[in-house]
């Protein structure tokens, strides 16, 4: 009887790298949850939005009317867009059309923003800290994709497609922490409540 060999290809490698990468990822946005050196701002910044006078477009932009809330909908217009533009710079002859999409996807980020700021002045404090951190990321994500449009613009496209792939990686980190921080403290796998305040 041939003795059972353990399968050394690469491909079996892959999961427990992915395990790794995603446990090191949450350990993290834990950690985050449990840092109080940015509440004293946070506490500032979340008085400042609820005190601001939106009377019945609070609601709105929170979805109340909808049952869900507004800003993971209103995401997926600069996401849609950006990522429509990354699978377009492949393509010969496509710079109008990624550098529309580009744009479209700026544009987009405006009211997807203001959903979010409405719905992160209501998180409680683990949640509000790894929210403030991806907003900050995202003013990152948002520059660099100006940086996109700008080269775009100047007829520069491929100068414009490196800014984005520079970013791709960190972007999709980001959409993690996005997912971990609208799940209550404590919980990575728990299905989310409608009512509950997303950022």
């Amino acid at each position: 009887m041939t003795p059972h060999s353990p399968d050394t290809s690469p491909t079996t490698g892959q999961p427990a790298v992915l395990d790794t990468a995603s446990a090191w990822w949450l350990t993290t946005l834990d950690r985050l949850e449990r840092t109080a050196v940015a509440d004293p701002a946070i506490r500032v910044l979340q008085r400042g939005i609820r005190s601001l006078p939106l009377g019945g477009m609070r609601d709105l932009l929170r979805g109340r009317p909808l049952g869900h809330p507004v800003h993971p909908v209103l995401v997926q217009v600069p996401i849609g867009c950006w990522l429509s533009a990354s699978v377009l710079d492949v393509v010969p002859g496509a710079q109008r059309a990624t550098t529309t999409l580009t744009a479209v996807g700026l544009a987009g980020v405006v009211p997807a923003a203001v959903a979010g700021w409405a719905d992160w002045a209501d998180l409680p404090p683990e949640q509000a800290r790894v929210g403030l951190v991806h907003a900050v990321s995202n003013v990152a994500a948002v520059a660099c994709y100006t940086a996109s449009l700008t080269a775009r613009l100047r007829g520069r496209a491929g100068e414009g497609a490196a800014v984005v792939a520079g970013r791709a990686g960190h972007r999709s980190r980001q959409r993690c922490a996005g997912r971990a921080r609208r799940l209550p403290p404590g919980s990575r796998s728990e299905p989310r409540n409608m009512n509950e305040p997303a950022v």
